[in-house]
């Protein structure tokens, strides 16, 4: 598990989007596994916003901080037909900045500074606990832009937990599945991290 199981403006959100065709042709099926039909959700979705995310540090198989993430959220939760429990699909589409000198996330090299490309995917989780009557941010629509302010330490000073935003302090929270797959420039290979296993570089 890396970065993104740590619980993983605008015009960034456009330029997030208009990845979406290459990304779709990978042959790396994370949208069928990103979907409420895989966690039993029942009915409307009960929060369903977007938020866009910059500075977010971003960690590999070495275990250092290779890149620095700038990404569009969609967040959706779902009541599920056991009470208390919920169904959140969340999914990413973004860019990845590759810093020099760092261990390539597929542990293979060293990046040069050049590895600048999209990553797409996402993870679906269960969340127990109660609904907040009064969340800290809007139910649907856009939040904003979180800059989440990561070094390459890993210290990230400004990252927020969007659970805690909508549920009471004690919710449990566990993931059904997760996975991003990271695109390499060029010729260059792709890197997939998942639950299901990790494969491949962007070198």
């Amino acid at each position: 598990m890396y970065k993104r199981i740590i619980v993983l403006g605008i015009a960034i959100v456009a330029t997030f989007l208009s990845t979406a065709p290459a990304l779709a042709s990978s042959g790396f099926p994370w949208r069928e596994e990103v979907n409420k039909q895989q966690c039993g959700a029942v009915g409307s979705s009960l929060v369903d916003i977007d938020q866009n995310v910059i500075n977010d540090a971003d960690s590999g198989e070495a275990g250092n901080y290779w890149a620095f993430d700038r990404y569009h959220r969609a967040i959706k939760v779902f009541a599920t037909a056991v009470p208390n429990t919920y169904c959140a699909i969340v999914k990413y589409d973004g860019f990845y900045d590759g810093q020099a000198g760092q261990t390539s996330p597929g542990n293979t090299g060293t990046l040069t500074g050049v590895e600048d490309e999209a990553f797409a995917g996402g993870y679906r989780a269960i969340i127990t606990g109660a609904l907040l009557a009064d969340p800290a941010w809007k139910k649907y629509g856009k939040v904003g832009t979180t800059d989440y302010q990561c070094d390459l330490s890993g210290n990230c000073p400004g990252r927020v937990d969007w659970v805690a935003q909508y549920f009471e302090p004690t919710y449990g929270f566990s993931y059904g599945w997760w996975g991003w797959i990271y695109y390499g420039r060029g010729n260059r290979g792709n890197w997939i991290n998942s639950v299901d296993g990790n494969s491949g570089d962007i070198l």
